[in-house]
């Protein structure tokens, strides 16, 4: 079964910048770095050699999973005129402190410490397809909390 992976345009275009920068460039450097340690003599014993062969095994594994992640991509829109919050979105969460500004982002794009959770997560689960003025309740590893949505960007 194929998983479609959803994504915002930043974040198709980061995995492509990847992916080009493997195959065009580090891919290169690896080679030129097994051709160097090969040169060396006895591979057995060539701790550059064996390396260089993690390195390239490393790279090409990711070449294919970055191919593999773009085929079954989707692009989503990050913006629609409905107000509700989908992938993409910015939300302004209003609740006990400060505001907690959140992005909606594909599951390969989550980076929690930077603001940006999963649609999949339970915070992102709670919030898709709520509106501003709207409140939801989410469960946390410190019990259930609720948050007002005060804005969606």
């Amino acid at each position: 079964m194929v998983n479609t992976n959803y994504l915002t345009k930043e974040g198709l275009e980061k995995l492509n910048t990847e992916l080009e920068y493997l195959k065009k460039i580090k891919r290169k450097e690896v080679a030129e770095r097994l051709r160097t340690a090969a040169s060396f003599g006895d591979l057995s014993e060539n701790f550059d050699y064996a390396n260089a062969r993690e390195e390239q095994e490393f790279v090409e594994r990711r070449i294919r999973e970055l191919e593999d992640l773009l085929m079954h991509a989707e692009v989503v829109a990050s913006k629609d005129d409905s107000g509700k919050v989908q992938i993409g979105s910015r939300v302004v969460l209003r609740g006990e402190g400060k505001p907690l500004e959140l992005q909606i982002a594909g599951t390969r794009e989550a980076d929690p410490l930077n603001g940006k959770i999963s649609l999949e997560s339970p915070f992102g689960s709670a919030l898709i397809g709520k509106k501003a003025g709207e409140s939801v309740e989410i469960e946390t590893p410190n019990g259930k909390v609720m948050y007002k949505i005060a804005q969606v960007k």
